[in-house]
């Protein structure tokens, strides 16, 4: 299939590169061509073609032709860390501490999850993503192949990562999820290793990983320092922090992502440069569990890679890039009480460029030939990105969920308007969520 988006500006998140009006040119999922109005796919000065013939100044033809009347085009969000079937806990156990909520609530509720629920509940999921210009997510929960179908059928992006602990998973899962989902390199699934916690994992688990990794010299992804209890239990068992002491087990030695990065010391911060490790801030959830503030601005400053995620509807309760990206830098402003702290083209790098890296999508970072077609536009005729003194800014400080007029995955329209396009009514997705709900929580 081939697509033209004309009339747009163009925000392609390459280093350097101002937003610039022109057109992109889309085949077989893949961008082709990125160019500024009045030049020719060669790059070469000439006169602009005609929006309406419905070819390029070469004289292809088109299968779709897309016009953003003006609007932004820029790659999607990237949701690198997030819980996608826990929709169903949205709102049901709040204002708990982590320990507590995480123990009592959210296992037991777990617990009763079948196969199917996991189904709809990632189509849930997948709705509020699109409405939020998001076009990936980093996904850790159990029954994968439930959320790769459900992620495959929606047309949506979804990178899973592993989750075992001494309650649920072995190393054979790991191996055989990280060659199963990672054999097609056109697929809409792949895979990262992870487990999902030091507090809830042996150390002969984490060793086992640690050999895995080594074996196929992959990266290993985990919750980490999120709260103080902790850090300051895992010092009480090992005498380390837990970055320290995963790091000693060698689960870093081919890099990964810590997912929080909240509590963490100077040994933890050379640890983290050292091993070329991830961190992805949840501020919202970090927020609402009053779990902390992560240092953002520190690591930025001594060269740390940070991405930012939504975390699960269960402690967030919205999976909502757009709120995390103005928490991500208002709160670093208050914590270095330092204005100029994480400004606002940092902040989109993070939810845009290094989302994509960190969750092993190169070729989602930006919009260039050879990219894939995850895109985004977001509608500058609101109230609320008026006047356009700086794009860039309008959409960390003052956008919304209101300014997302159309989602494209693969390059193809998932979202435009307020209307889906994924092989399935809202309707039914509610249905089946609230009938899931009901059965296991009883509301």
């Amino acid at each position: 299939m081939k697509t033209r988006i004309y009339n747009a500006r163009i925000l392609t998140m390459d280093e350097g590169k101002d937003i610039f009006t022109g057109e992109i040119q889309i085949e077989n999922g893949r961008i082709t061509c990125v160019k500024p109005c009045g030049e020719d796919s060669a790059g070469q000065k000439g006169d602009a073609p005609d929006a309406s013939a419905g070819t390029t100044g070469g004289g292809g033809s088109w299968d779709q032709e897309i016009d953003a009347e003006g609007n932004l085009i820029m790659p999607g969000f990237k949701n690198a860390h997030t819980h996608s079937p826990m929709t169903f806990l949205r709102s049901y156990a709040d204002d708990m501490k982590l320990q507590e909520w995480l123990f009592d609530k959210v296992f037991p509720a777990e617990a009763r999850l079948t196969a199917e629920d996991i189904y709809w509940l990632t189509k849930l999921a997948v709705m509020e993503y699109l409405t939020s210009g998001t076009t990936s997510a980093f996904d850790m929960y159990k029954l994968k192949s439930e959320t790769a179908r459900a992620s495959e059928e929606t047309g949506f992006r979804m990178v899973l990562c592993g989750d075992i602990n001494d309650y649920g998973g072995t190393i054979r899962d790991v191996e055989d999820d990280y060659i199963n989902y990672n054999k097609r390199e056109d697929s809409l699934i792949s895979y990262q290793m992870g487990f999902h916690a030091e507090y809830t994992t042996s150390r002969g688990m984490m060793e086992e990983l640690a050999a895995l990794a080594d074996r196929y010299k992959a990266p290993v992804y985990v919750h980490c320092a999120e709260t103080k209890r902790e850090v300051e239990e895992c010092r009480e068992r090992s005498g380390m922090t837990p970055v320290a002491y995963m790091d000693s087990l060698g689960l870093f030695r081919h890099g990964g992502g810590l997912f929080h990065g909240v509590h963490v010391d100077e040994e933890d911060f050379d640890i983290i440069r050292k091993r070329g490790i991830y961190v992805v801030t949840n501020p919202a959830s970090n927020l609402k569990l009053a779990s902390g503030i992560a240092p953002v601005k520190r690591y930025l400053d001594l060269g740390i890679a940070v991405a930012i995620g939504t975390d699960g509807a269960a402690s967030n309760n919205c999976l909502d890039m757009f709120r995390e990206m103005f928490l991500a830098t208002g709160l670093q402003k208050v914590l270095c009480d330092d204005p100029e702290a994480v400004p606002a083209m940092d902040v989109l790098r993070m939810a845009v460029s290094n989302g994509a890296h960190a969750m092993g999508l190169t070729d989602c970072d930006c919009i260039a030939p050879g990219k894939r077609a995850d895109l985004i536009m977001l509608d500058l005729t609101q109230p609320n990105m008026q006047p356009l003194h700086n794009i860039e800014k309008n959409i960390v400080y003052s956008g919304s969920k209101q300014n997302v007029k159309m989602t494209m995955i693969d390059g193809k329209v998932l979202y435009q308007d307020g209307i889906f396009h994924i092989g399935e009514t809202r309707e039914n997705i509610y249905k089946n969520a609230n009938r899931i709900s009901e059965r296991i929580l009883g509301i």
